[in-house]
């Protein structure tokens, strides 16, 4: 199945949304984004089957390019800095900020290959999507029972510190210019994307683990900050959620 027919679908739908109310404009947008989500699913599921027959890592690839497409449909750009990071023959474990159901994107700009990810286990019950995000190993959490979410992220302290495996830690600019729910905004426009230097974890034991937080932590809300241009008030508490992938 073509994408390039879903993706003129998209752009004819998005002219004829121009009439339209701002708050209009943007539950349509959204809902197209969801329409566009689910029909990538079933079009990259099929497409991992017949590759490679079930559930693998190998799989992301797929998904990971057909996600980037969503990017022409909407005029959004990524601009990412720093990339060579992440494009070393290492393990690492990547952390990024969340902002919303935009983040899907950016990650995807930046996705290494056979990056294993950790999502929510509401999410496999998606339909589609669930399947998809099966089909690309992706590690599911029941963050209603905080003894297995906290197993799963105990377990990937201890192996950061066993391994030796660094924290890469990779900020998205503020979406607020272009992607608004308190005003229904939702336009075009340009995301930086900013994959910091790596923080070492050779040495550390589970005591330092509190520590190690904050520095990625502080390190990712500053440069939040600088490359989205915004103002950095001390003492703010303001600053990017923080999600986990390996």
């Amino acid at each position: 199945m073509e994408l390039g027919p879903w993706l003129s679908a998209a752009l004819l739908l998005l002219l004829l949304l121009v009439p339209l109310s701002r708050a209009a404009r943007f539950y349509a947008k959204v809902a197209l984004y969801c329409a566009l989500c689910v029909a990538m699913s079933v079009v990259a599921s099929a497409i991992c089957l017949l590759r490679h027959g079930g559930r693998t890592v190998d799989n992301m690839s797929i998904i990971s390019w057909l996600t980037r497409t969503f990017k022409y449909a909407y005029g959004l750009r990524f601009e990412v800095k720093g990339r060579q990071k992440l494009e070393v023959d290492r393990p690492c474990v990547i952390v990024s900020n969340h902002q919303s159901i935009l983040d899907m994107m950016g990650l995807m700009e930046v996705l290494p290959k056979r990056c294993v990810q950790i999502a929510k286990r509401e999410l496999l019950f998606l339909g589609p999507v669930g399947l998809v995000m099966y089909l690309g190993g992706v590690y599911f959490i029941n963050r209603q029972r905080s003894s297995t979410a906290m197993t799963v992220m105990a377990d990937l302290g201890e192996h950061m510190i066993r391994e030796n495996v660094p924290i890469v830690p990779v900020v998205y600019s503020s979406f607020s210019s272009f992607y608004d729910t308190r005003t229904k905004l939702f336009t075009s426009g340009t995301v930086t994307v900013q994959v910091l230097d790596a923080i070492p974890t050779s040495g550390l034991t589970e005591a330092d683990i509190p520590t190690l937080v904050d520095t990625c932590y502080q390190a990712m809300r500053s440069t939040f900050f600088h490359i989205s241009k915004m103002p950095q008030e001390n003492g703010a508490t303001a600053g990017p959620d923080v999600q986990p992938a390996q």
